[in-house]
């Protein structure tokens, strides 16, 4: 009994460690401890290089906006598009392009911080989701906010 109890669990973890995304040639799903999301790009990904992915605003008074495109080049062998772009809180909203980045081409993601009810240094990071290797990129913007 104990040896039959062994082989359906040995069968299990065999079946449950196979990786199989049959959906999209292009991407295969790992395993990263809880996260299942993550996607590994083929070779003919596109690549999203940042001409900086850190801006520092410098020192603001509180209520100001800052706004700042962050720049990227398509590196890689085909299209990318970026589907997503999320800050840490509210008071940051990026904007991603509209249209596909040939290979080559350069595009931006625009950032507009709002910096009311804020106050000391500042770190608000947009994390970009696209379909470049890798998938998940992160920027940054990052200053000191003055009272008034």
């Amino acid at each position: 009994m104990k040896k039959i109890f062994i082989l359906a669990i040995a069968s299990l973890t065999f079946v449950a460690c196979r990786n199989a995304n049959t959906n999209n040639p292009e991407a295969s799903t790992v395993s990263v401890g809880n996260d299942t999301t993550s996607k590994i790009a083929s070779p003919n990904a596109p690549v999203m290089t940042f001409e900086r992915d850190i801006f520092d605003f410098g020192k603001i008074k509180q209520g100001e906006l800052v706004q700042h495109n962050f720049k990227f080049k398509n590196t890689g062998k085909s299209p990318l598009i970026v589907s997503n772009a999320t800050a840490t809180c509210g008071c940051t909203v990026p904007q991603v392009p509209g249209e596909p980045i040939l290979p080559g081409k350069e595009g931006s993601i625009k950032v507009v911080f709002n910096s009311t009810g804020k106050m000391d240094m500042q770190d608000k990071v947009i994390t970009i989701t696209s379909n470049a290797n890798p998938t998940i990129n992160k920027v940054h913007l990052v200053g000191e906010v003055l009272t008034k």
